[in-house]
């Protein structure tokens, strides 16, 4: 190239490239191919492309910018053209002697490439124990001692490596991920109803609603008491902490009584005989409600409409403003949209990135835009559906017809596309009666299997990745 360009002048014009340019670009000459294994090049690409609000953190270990851009890339086109007989390394874990309630990663959901990335979920259960496993191992980490009774839900905190669970007669217990040692203790005055870890950076605590309808705050991992106050009185109330962990809705299904958002640090940071921040929405008969993970405050909720005939969904946006009283809450509804009338009404709902809702009714996954445009409808179960996951790259659903389906993302487009991509098999259909649940995170996909004569295992898939091929570079 004449005049040559000079090493600064190279570094700016590959800024420019994509990585598949850049491996390209490094088979020209010497000086091209040090300039195109730049740091800074490698680093920009992997921020431009895995970057989001809650993208999980990068994780280098020993590696390099550009080994780590290579490796994930390669993970996400496995996932994307997977062979289930071959790309997945399937378990099933068992231990436990009955039941399993509840299941959640208790490993940081790291993308890791240096040989260290390890996949650890914990179970609860009706026998009365929380336990540890390793997924990728198929082997249980540890077990508490029995419990006085069944333990039905459990809350993580992976950066604190924490578990906190509830039995059914409202002791909660915080456990050290990493030996299951007992760490504190609190017993609830009822039953709990809902329990929701709300990992704040600063400050993390727990959110509990008893089945009196009273929401409980509480500090981790000391389990000291912060505040309580009655939302729904004599009312099951269910709750949902925003990415943030500065907001938590709290509802009670299929009631005249509006849904609540409740500022956090109010609970946390309590001022004597001031009631809490909060506010409630003008909409009834709550059903469902999820956060939009891509922003710090966008509410979207499942209700019946003015004349309670119709299912709709609106979207709100959380705020707050200084009065001469202190501080009040700030809802503002951007949009709604009526659901169709041959839908049956939705039983699960989760947000994607900030314009998109997903909808599974029975057998049926269907996309929306908060403005009420369909984008998508997949009917690849057998059965219902009867759990879903959704991340930055992936969806997962699970049903009792003994599968996982797996979509992934196309966000080229101006609203994300999902691909329906392949499903992973379960069981004997003589032993097991299907997926209750399903939890993924970075390298492996878990779901729980119930099995025919009560007691459940876990199914694992993990990723079989040879690291490192440039051909899986899109």
């Amino acid at each position: 190239m004449e005049p040559q360009l000079g090493l600064h002048e190279l570094l700016h014009v590959f800024s420019f490239l994509e990585a598949r340019d850049l491996l390209r670009a490094a088979q020209v000459d010497k000086v091209w191919n040090e300039v195109s294994r730049t740091k800074e090049l490698w680093r920009q690409l992997c921020l431009r492309r895995w970057s989001s609000y809650k993208a999980p953190q990068m994780t280098l270990g020993t590696q390099t910018w550009k080994e780590y851009y290579l490796c994930r890339s390669e993970l996400e086109f496995r996932m994307e053209s997977g062979r289930p007989e071959k790309d997945f390394i399937c378990k099933a874990i068992a231990g436990h002697n009955g039941g399993i309630d509840e299941l959640a990663y208790i490993s940081t959901n790291e993308c890791r490439f240096d040989g260290q990335e390890k996949s650890v979920v914990c179970t609860v259960s009706s026998d009365s124990t929380v336990r540890a496993w390793d997924v990728q191992e198929g082997t249980e980490i540890w077990s508490s001692p029995l419990q006085p009774a069944a333990l039905v839900n459990l809350a993580a905190y992976p950066r604190l490596q924490l578990v906190v669970t509830v039995d059914k007669q409202g002791l909660i217990k915080t456990w050290k991920a990493e030996n299951g040692r007992e760490w504190a203790s609190f017993s609830l005055p009822t039953s709990s109803y809902a329990l929701q870890a709300c990992d704040h950076p600063e400050t993390p605590f727990l959110l509990v609603a008893s089945a009196e309808g009273v929401m409980y705050t509480l500090t981790v991992p000391q389990l000291q008491l912060l505040s309580w106050t009655s939302v729904f009185p004599s009312s099951p109330t269910s709750l949902l902490c925003s990415p943030d962990s500065q907001w938590v809705f709290a509802s009670t299904q299929d009631s005249d009584l509006g849904p609540k958002v409740f500022y956090t640090q109010s609970l946390r940071c309590v001022v004597e005989d001031e009631p809490p921040v909060s506010s409630t929405l003008p909409v009834l008969l709550t059903s469902r409600a999820c956060w939009a993970p891509d922003e710090t405050a966008r509410l979207m909720v499942m209700h019946r409409n003015s004349d309670n005939m119709r299912l709709a969904i609106t979207t709100y946006e959380l705020g707050t403003k200084q009065s001469q009283k202190g501080v009040d809450a700030v809802v503002q509804q951007i949009a709604s949209f009526l659901l169709p009338d041959n839908m049956m009404p939705p039983h699960l709902m989760k947000g994607h990135g900030s314009q998109v809702v997903l909808l599974v009714s029975g057998l049926e996954l269907v996309l929306f835009t908060i403005q009420g445009l369909q984008l998508a409808a997949f009917q690849d179960h057998q059965k219902p559906i009867t759990s879903m996951w959704v991340d930055q790259s992936r969806v997962l659903t699970a049903s009792f017809d003994l599968s996982l389906r797996v979509y992934v993302w196309n966000k080229e487009n101006k609203f994300p596309v999902l691909k329906s991509c392949y499903h992973l098999l379960g069981g004997s259909h003589r032993w097991a009666s299907g997926f209750t649940h399903v939890e993924s995170d970075s390298m492996s996909i878990v779901g729980i299997e119930a099995r025919s004569i009560g007691t459940s295992i876990l199914r694992s898939y993990c990723f079989n990745v040879q690291h490192g091929s440039d051909d899986c570079v899109d």
